[in-house]
């Protein structure tokens, strides 16, 4: 069994992080928050800054490093990251700097440690006494007992947990590439109607002949601006099923998983697939696998994809294009965020949008053949995407299984490969 020993033993320091709330600037040096900690893992899309006097200031008692780690001490509490090579930073509120002592603790075990189950009901049953929120105090943290192990054992764990994490991250920054190829061929076909504008100067569309001759040769005035020539104003009505979401009796839900997998709203949403968490026995309002699913009650216009038939709230809406083209139905809704966010932003408590609103979205419609032709291209992507996001969730299962039996030394490393095989 492992042993354990006081966090601050395994550190060579212990930092609390400058309590002033940072200077913001457009651009600058990176400042982490709570919000940027997820899970184990340090998520920068969309980064905060500072300038270089506030950072200089704000690192005066340690600047993050490379293998450093960061814990939050509130809202949320005991969400921990590593820093990452050549990330220049500094931290928010609410955080404390981890630097480990490398003969005591191999960074990415500690890292993993500290997310075990164990350890975090240590976080929660020490939670601070605060009138308004919970805080991790220093010294409650810097008692928190860990499982100890060898160091060449404790380098063991963090690289087969390690090696699930760094596949989970490279399949998600592919799904991001691959997400990131579809939306721009829809943008230049069916926003900017990039094709329309290279014939109509006269240039090469770049595309097929029999592809490009789908396309005409002008654009004329619209109510929504220019749009090519023949194709048609309509609205989300014309062009979309549409099924507006129904909440079941109370009663008829669990997390069981009896009956189907149920969402309410966005909050089980997550890149482009929600994931199962509720599940409704006696559901009033389905969605098939490949409906987008958008959310229309605060907020409105998040949006992700069914992966499975699954029952669906009054938070809820199902869209599919009337030809069936489940990649063109996501990327369309995606399109029209900003018409999503006037319903969000004009509720009078809070956004919605309902049935007949969502009917009456003005938009393009174009050819059944071009739809079908940009289907062509990016169902093949939206399948490569469902394969990594499965692959993905399956790895995680493992790491989240294996994790607290590798640090409690419930399963021992010449287990691994056979307790593998045995939950594979």
């Amino acid at each position: 069994m492992a042993g354990e020993a006081r966090l601050a033993d395994l550190c060579e320091s212990i930092v609390d992080c400058p309590h002033s709330t940072p200077v913001w600037t457009d651009s600058g040096v990176v400042v982490l928050r709570n919000q940027n900690i997820r899970k184990g893992r340090l998520d920068l899309t969309e980064p905060s800054y500072t300038d270089e006097a506030h950072f200089a200031a704000r690192t005066r008692r340690a600047s993050p490093s490379e293998g450093d780690l960061v814990i939050t001490r509130e809202a949320p509490m005991g969400e921990v990251c590593m820093i990452p090579p050549s990330l220049r930073c500094c931290l928010g509120q609410r955080m404390v700097l981890l630097r480990p002592n490398r003969k005591r603790a191999e960074p990415r075990y500690l890292l993993y440690a500290l997310q075990s189950k164990s350890v975090q009901h240590e976080i929660g049953v020490n939670e601070g006494t605060g009138s308004t929120v919970s805080n991790l105090r220093i010294p409650l943290l810097e008692s928190l007992p860990i499982p100890t192990r060898p160091l060449s054992e404790q380098r063991a764990i963090a690289h087969i947990l390690g090696t699930l994490d760094d596949k989970i991250e490279l399949n998600r920054r592919m799904n991001e590439t691959l997400e990131a190829m579809a939306r721009a061929l829809f943008k230049s076909w069916f926003v900017d109607f990039d094709p329309v504008r290279a014939k109509a100067e006269g240039r090469d569309s770049g595309l097929p002949r029999q592809l490009a001759d789908l396309f005409p040769n002008r654009l004329v005035d619209s109510d929504l601006g220019e749009i090519p020539e023949g194709w048609k104003l309509g609205s989300v009505e014309d062009d979309f099923d549409l099924t507006m979401g129904q909440s079941p009796p109370g009663e008829t839900y669990n997390e069981a998983g009896r009956g189907l997998p149920f969402y309410q709203g966005c909050t089980d949403f997550g890149f482009r697939f929600p994931t199962r968490r509720i599940y409704c026995t006696a559901p009033t309002r389905l969605a098939k696998a490949g409906d987008t699913l958008v959310s229309v009650r605060a907020p409105v216009g998040d949006i992700n994809m069914a992966t499975e038939d699954c029952a669906i709230g009054r938070g809820v809406a199902a869209v599919r294009h009337k030809t069936g083209s489940r990649s063109y139905s996501y990327q369309f809704m995606q399109s029209i965020d900003a018409v999503f966010a006037r319903f969000e932003a004009e509720g009078t408590v809070f956004g919605s949008i309902g049935k007949k609103d969502f009917h009456a979205i003005t938009c393009v419609n174009p050819p059944r053949e071009l739809v079908l032709a940009y289907e062509a291209f990016a169902s093949p992507l939206d399948d490569r995407v469902d394969v990594n996001e499965r692959e993905s969730r399956s790895l995680a299962a493992l790491r989240d299984t294996l994790l607290p039996k590798l640090i409690s030394g419930d399963v021992r490393m010449e287990d691994v490969g056979r307790f593998i095989g045995a939950t594979a």
